[in-house]
């Protein structure tokens, strides 16, 4: 019986060593692939992804990355839900928080106060570049996010653009909101990033290929739970809807 259970305890090593193998493997390319693509995206999308608001702010940057969800709900409300949401309650967000700690050696955050994700990106150096009622907004900072205590600079929307003091990195990203029906959007988050000089963009593009999987890791994560909520609220808000309308 003892043998037996060896067996089974050296199977499960055998399996874990593997995944931690195609894992270290998967992580290394991705690094690999984004060491390489860097400084490539340097015009804006087309199509429905592209954003005139964003394009005002960065129309030419070094990284850009895009994620989308449809969502059975009406866009006021999906941006309302997006604006609203709570990242730091999700394990995986806070796993990539603690690995960068662990990894940058930076000092370990004060446990941050549970509230809605635009005003927290405020709380912590994100300004707000321009906005759309109940559609979309854009944030925007410059930072040194190789360093292990990171400090986002806000600067206020007509300075954003033809910032250019060496060392740093400008960074805009955006929450939005598309309508395409009555009862249905498509939510769409973008981050640009452009260095403001040359020993600014190998720091970044240093730190990018190390970082970005965790990055989106993180957009991509918090897609599912936005698209719930969003489509919870729009739910209960027809319930309500009816309810009233019969009594």
């Amino acid at each position: 019986m003892s043998g037996f259970r060896e067996h089974k305890i050296v199977t499960a090593c055998r399996w874990l060593a593997a995944a931690v193998g195609l894992a270290a493997a998967s992580y290394a390319a991705y690094v690999d692939t984004a060491w390489f693509r860097y400084g490539k995206v340097t015009r804006p999308a087309n199509g429905n992804d592209r954003d005139a608001l964003l394009d005002q702010f960065m129309p030419l940057y070094d990284v850009a990355e895009r994620h989308h969800v449809q969502i059975a709900a009406p866009a006021a409300l999906t941006f309302q839900a997006a604006s609203e949401m709570r990242v730091e309650q999700s394990p995986i967000v806070r796993a990539v928080f603690k690995a960068r700690e662990w990894i940058m050696r930076s000092h370990a955050r004060r446990q941050p106060e549970v509230r809605a994700f635009l005003q927290q990106m405020r709380a912590i150096g994100w300004g707000v570049l321009a906005e759309v009622a109940g559609r979309e907004i854009v944030m925007g900072a410059v930072t040194r996010p190789w360093m292990a205590d990171v400090v986002f600079r806000p600067l206020p929307p007509d300075k954003f653009a033809a910032f250019a003091e060496p060392g740093y990195v400008k960074i805009a990203w955006t929450l939005r909101a598309d309508p395409i029906g009555a009862g249905a959007s498509i939510f769409r988050t973008e981050t640009r990033v452009v260095a403001t000089d040359h020993g600014a963009r190998a720091k970044f593009r240093r730190y990018w290929a190390f970082a970005s999987p965790g990055i989106i890791l993180i957009r991509r994560a918090l897609l599912g739970p936005l698209k719930a909520e969003a489509e919870r609220r729009y739910r209960s808000a027809r319930a309500l809807a009816t309810a009233e309308a019969a009594s």
